[in-house]
């Protein structure tokens, strides 16, 4: 079995974001970046199929700048076997990426499609379904759990009212949840043998697809900040507080 894992490159979940000072965007000089965190549980869980006996190769693809190089050699370095980088300078809307995938999966013909549910940067939840959509695979989001059985597979997703277990015929794209898995953290020799694994750039221009934004980024703002609370003596002094200043009762 051959496993495609869509990643992306976002600033790390534990800096605090900045607006640049036009507020034209997000400042991201000097900023860590790293996997988007549900791509590292995609990477994590297609690598486990593989030391299961499941999967054969692994290939992680990811759509952006030349330093999204970055990011693919984490990716060789958890445990995938070749690395794709689809070039370009252009910031990407999910359908664009989706339609650029959608080459690289023609190309590849992948049995099963893995990405994270959704990046911490757009928070958009729309690739992996609108690469269902292009590819005609079948697809289960929000996956809690995987099972590969022949030419199926199980996937435990989480629902409003729960779980759910759904059966797909493969090829399908599953996307993934929190509660998949939990990422390992790359080794030194891992590292360093990562460097050596095959990684090829492919121009986006290449695959024949518009990916020009359809939308635009007007301003780029800080939340305001928030007032300090205050400490009130009584329920009465409560009460009157609600009523006359903040009028959240009547």
């Amino acid at each position: 079995m051959k496993i495609l894992v869509p990643i992306k490159r976002v600033v790390d979940y534990n800096v605090k974001v900045r607006p640049k000072a036009d507020e034209s965007g997000v400042d991201l000089n000097n900023v860590k970046m790293a996997i988007n965190p549900f791509c590292e549980i995609a990477v994590e869980e297609a690598v486990r199929l593989k030391e299961g006996g499941t999967a054969t190769e692994i290939i992680a693809v990811t759509v952006g700048s030349s330093a999204s190089q970055e990011q693919l050699r984490t990716a060789l370095a958890l445990g995938a076997d070749r690395a794709i980088l689809v070039e370009t300078d252009i910031e990407v809307e999910p359908l664009a990426i989706a339609k650029l995938l959608k080459g690289v999966v023609e190309k590849e013909s992948p049995d099963l499609v893995i990405l994270g549910k959704q990046a911490i940067d757009g928070d958009n939840n729309q690739t992996s379904q609108m690469l269902a959509a292009l590819t005609g695979y079948a697809q289960a989001t929000f996956a809690s759990e995987l099972k590969i059985e022949g030419e199926k597979a199980l996937v435990t997703r989480e629902v409003d009212g729960g779980l759910q277990t759904i059966s797909v015929n493969l090829p399908c794209i599953v996307s993934t949840d929190l509660r998949l898995n939990e990422p390992r953290y790359a080794s030194l020799p891992n590292i360093m043998k990562a460097k050596q694994k095959p990684l090829d750039v492919i121009e986006a221009v290449s695959l024949g697809v518009d990916i020009e934004p359809r939308n635009k980024t007007l301003k780029v703002s800080p939340p305001p900040v928030r007032e300090a609370g205050i400490i009130v003596e009584t329920v009465d002094d409560l009460v009157d507080k609600l009523k006359n200043e903040a009028k959240v009762i009547t």
